[in-house]
């Protein structure tokens, strides 16, 4: 059995900058993180240990003179008012990537206040609520194409992207509102804007070679992560012998037995863009124990 770690898989540096940042902010006293600093539980619980204290949005309105930690996802507008009525210290760890989309879009929505902002982006995700709060919450989120009925073809349209859905998608997306007669024929001006993070998307077609090159996939991620649900799902096209875990403790002898997995399987172990690194290496770690005990 050889196992090998995806070069390529891990934090993105947007989440890298925020880990970063909120070890080196703990190290000077109490903070807090509006929100899970990243869809991972394990490094939630790590930088829990550290001192690290996530508080939701109705804990943060009742804060005052304390330090709050920003996520690399990027806040609406609200939430920094809010910090500046309560005298809040803001440590803003938001990825430099949201931060120019935030300011893109709220430029066009000043630009065009008759216009649509269409949004391709998961509604509810932390990102995208960033990026509505951009448009005073006026922007319109399609999830998938099949919701094109949300969009008016009698208005002109902005389409903007959540930095890491997937490119492909949204072409598609791009080229169904180009289709429109009221687009086609210039009655409605459409301007669209890839806004998708090449850090992010580069990774797919490197995960699915990576996928092509082992027998099993064990694909390390968070539960509550899109991008990790996303890359899972790519590794399946090309591998259906991939399997999800969130926990290396799973991993067990068990295990392996009951999804046919040999010690002459090649074990590839790859992650989301919220996948600590760690984590990855301690799943390596138990699969190595488990090949040594047999």
């Amino acid at each position: 059995m050889q196992i090998k770690i995806d070069s390529d898989s891990g934090f993105c540096f947007g989440v890298t900058g925020a880990i970063k940042k909120a070890e080196e902010e703990l190290k000077k006293g109490e903070l807090y993180c509006l929100g899970d600093i990243v869809h991972n539980g394990l490094e939630v619980e790590r930088l829990s240990r550290l001192g690290l204290q996530t508080i939701n949005y109705e804990e943060f309105a009742q804060l005052h003179n304390v330090r709050v930690l920003l996520r690399a996802h990027g806040e609406p507008p609200a939430t920094y008012l809010t910090a500046k009525q309560n005298d809040i210290d803001i440590i803003d760890a938001s990825c430099p990537v949201v931060k120019r989309l935030q300011e893109r879009i709220r430029k066009a929505y000043l630009a065009n206040t008759n216009a649509q902002i269409v949004l391709f982006g998961k509604p509810g995700h932390a990102e995208v609520i960033g990026l509505q709060g951009q448009t005073d919450n006026t922007a319109i989120v399609i999830e998938k194409i099949e919701e094109r009925e949300k969009i008016d073809f009698e208005k002109d349209i902005y389409l903007f992207s959540q930095t890491t859905k997937s490119v492909e998608q949204f072409m598609s997306l791009v080229h169904l509102i180009s289709e429109q007669p009221n687009v086609k024929s210039g009655k409605i001006h459409f301007l669209w804007h890839d806004t998708i993070c090449r850090n992010v998307a580069g990774r797919v077609n490197k995960l699915k070679q990576f996928a092509k090159e082992n027998d099993v996939i064990v694909f390390v991620g968070g539960n509550k992560s899109s991008n990790a649900k996303v890359l899972f799902d790519n590794c399946l096209q090309v591998n259906p012998r991939s399997y999800f875990v969130a926990d290396y403790d799973v991993l067990t002898a068990e295990w392996l037995q009951e999804n046919n997995i040999s010690l002459t399987d090649t074990i590839g172990i790859c992650g989301a863009t919220s996948t600590p690194h760690w984590l990855m290496e301690k799943c390596k770690e138990r699969l190595e124990n488990i090949k040594e005990t047999k």
